[in-house]
């Protein structure tokens, strides 16, 4: 125990540390800097990994090279940040510009020819230093709204080339393009009785505690009145001066009797710690009210690195004959700081307010594997699956294997099982086991070995077989069968696959692959003329699509097209 908490600690003050570059880097845009999300803000099942850039709701904006370097990678995918561009620089760091319409010049010519080599839309490309140099204040992009991006912006990142962990922009000077005067704002404390023995005042559910402003600028909460083992959360967001959102918090840290308890700040972390938002958060309320508390304890030890806790990892032991203060300080990169003061004390009361009553017939430990079975349904855990040990609520009614709710946090895979002796062959190459959410059904790569399915997840919740023998629906957006279209500059079609999903995609035009850009947002695709591939006179489209259990669909048209300017 004393060896995790010092190494805990350490990892902290080795990372505080390093001395980043404050004036080597520019902004990657021309434009005020204003965020739409800040590095570390909480995400679902992430921790956001830079900076969002707002690019005035348009597409479009030039992109630069925020110092000398080379493109080391290029991804383009229909998820996550869409075209993301990586440049390595000679100080060892790297920056990453995501969800961006276009890359510039060489790179995007780069980039068309991979397409095109690959015959994929969806491509990543690893670059040796001598490749692509590009300069400080080179416009290597255009911004845009590609991948899983809800709107237009820039996703912005630094990350240490060597190690990959990521690095809050502020660290390089970047708070210098912002203007923060600003307190962060805490909109809940909440007190956890944290097991079956305790009662928080009268209450053995987590309460919202009531808090009011001081003279002095602090805010005072209610006393708590409890007899055991208890934990506090917040919730709380940050807010500049210049860019009119709620973002996420920079610096948290709890205090028991003026010694530190619990606390983290977003400097740097790795993507192996993303997952483990779900265990920081309390996860049930989250689902359940859509609220993100995050929790200054931890119940049962886990291993995000950014973490500072005592040997009791924030949890406090409340004990008669003594008077408690418990101390929350909420702050952000430029200083501002919100202080909330809890006064404890031990007394016994009675419960007016019962625990929430647990349905369930097993009951899961989380560092022991788990199976389970019943009629032709199985779901094996293994150990380290969950972060706490909990009761779980398992069945199977009418072919649907109840598999709990999605308010226990999954870490790592778990594995459904399903056997079917009903169908045939065929019926079961068209069928896979699916999420089920209401009327919704969500694909899970499943893996068959003669009559018994298996898929890898990490949601608890409804599963069952599913077969899928429709095809993909595919449409021209404006018809131009037998049309002269020499003044369009793009095909656009719409696909979609309403049961097992879109799994592949190809056009050829004359018989010749082309690039068609998949949307996954508005489920388009489209195809540019700059690519040269259309002739003068008639081309012949073909476009086929495939859904993830092998049904097609083939789209055919003809259309006139002249090439002279």
């Amino acid at each position: 125990m004393r060896f995790s908490v010092y190494f805990l600690f350490f990892c902290t003050t080795v990372f505080a540390q390093v001395d980043y570059p404050k004036d080597y880097f520019r902004s990657p845009l021309d434009i005020p800097m204003q965020l739409s999300g800040n590095f570390g803000e909480l995400r679902p099942n992430h921790f956001h990994a830079g900076f969002d850039l707002r690019t005035q709701q348009k597409e479009g904006l030039k992109v630069y090279a925020v110092a000398d370097g080379y493109v080391s990678r290029i991804k383009i995918s229909t998820f996550g940040n869409g075209k993301t561009i990586y440049i390595n620089h000679p100080n060892g760091f790297t920056s990453v510009y995501g969800h961006l319409k276009i890359a510039n010049g060489e790179i995007e010519n780069y980039i068309k020819k991979t397409h095109y080599k690959e015959k994929s839309f969806e491509i990543e490309m690893f670059l040796k230093p001598d490749e692509m140099v590009v300069k400080k204040g080179e416009i290597i992009a255009f911004s845009g709204n590609s991948g899983a991006s809800e709107g237009p912006h820039l996703h912005f990142e630094f990350r240490d080339t060597k190690t990959e962990f990521i690095i809050n922009p502020m660290l390089f000077g970047f708070n210098k393009f912002l203007k923060d005067t600003k307190k962060p704002i805490v909109s809940g404390v909440y007190v956890y009785p944290l097991d079956a023995k305790t009662t928080v005042n009268h209450s053995k559910r987590p309460l919202l505690l009531n808090v009011s402003l001081q003279k002095d600028g602090t805010y005072l909460s209610d006393k708590v009145v409890t007899n055991g083992s208890i934990g506090f959360g917040i919730s709380a967001y940050d807010t500049d001066d210049v860019s009119f959102n709620n973002n996420g918090v920079y610096k948290v840290q709890s205090f028991y009797n003026g010694k530190p308890n619990f606390g983290y700040e977003f400097n740097t972390y790795s993507f192996d710690d993303m997952r483990y938002i779900n265990a920081l958060i309390d996860y049930s309320r989250y689902k359940k009210m859509q609220q993100r508390v995050q929790k200054l304890f931890m119940k049962t030890p886990y291993n995000l690195s950014f973490i500072q806790a005592d040997e009791n990892k924030g949890v406090l032991q409340v004990t008669p004959n003594l008077a408690s203060l418990y101390r929350i300080e909420v702050s952000d990169f430029f200083g501002n700081k919100k202080t909330i003061a809890i006064p404890v004390q031990y007394d016994l009361l009675t419960t007016i307010i019962s625990p929430e009553p647990v349905q369930s017939n097993y009951f899961v430990k989380a560092n022991k594997d788990s199976n389970f079975a019943l009629s032709n349904m199985s779901v094996f855990f293994p150990a380290g699956t969950f972060y706490e040990d909990f009761d779980l609520n398992f069945d199977v009614k009418n072919d649907t294997l109840f598999l709990h709710d999605d308010t226990v946090p999954a870490h790592t895979n778990f594995t459904v099982s399903i056997e079917d002796t009903k169908s045939t062959e065929a019926q079961r190459e068209k069928m896979f086991i699916g999420r089920i959410e209401g009327k919704k059904v969500s694909y899970n790569p499943t893996y068959r070995k003669d009559s018994v399915f298996n898929t890898k997840v990490k949601i608890l919740g409804k599963y069952a077989l599913v077969s899928d023998t429709v095809a993909p629906k595919v449409s021209v957006a404006i018809p131009v069968e037998g049309k002269w279209i020499s003044e369009q500059k793009t095909i656009q079609l719409s696909i979609y696959d309403d049961v097992s999903g879109i799994k592949s995609y190809n056009g050829y035009l004359n018989g010749k692959w082309i690039l068609f850009e998949y949307d996954n947002k508005t489920r388009k695709l489209t195809h540019y003329f700059t690519d040269g591939i259309a002739v003068d006179g008639a081309n012949e489209l073909k476009v086929v699509v495939t859904d993830n259990v092998g049904n097609s669909t083939t789209f055919e048209t003809r259309f006139f097209r002249s090439q002279k300017k």
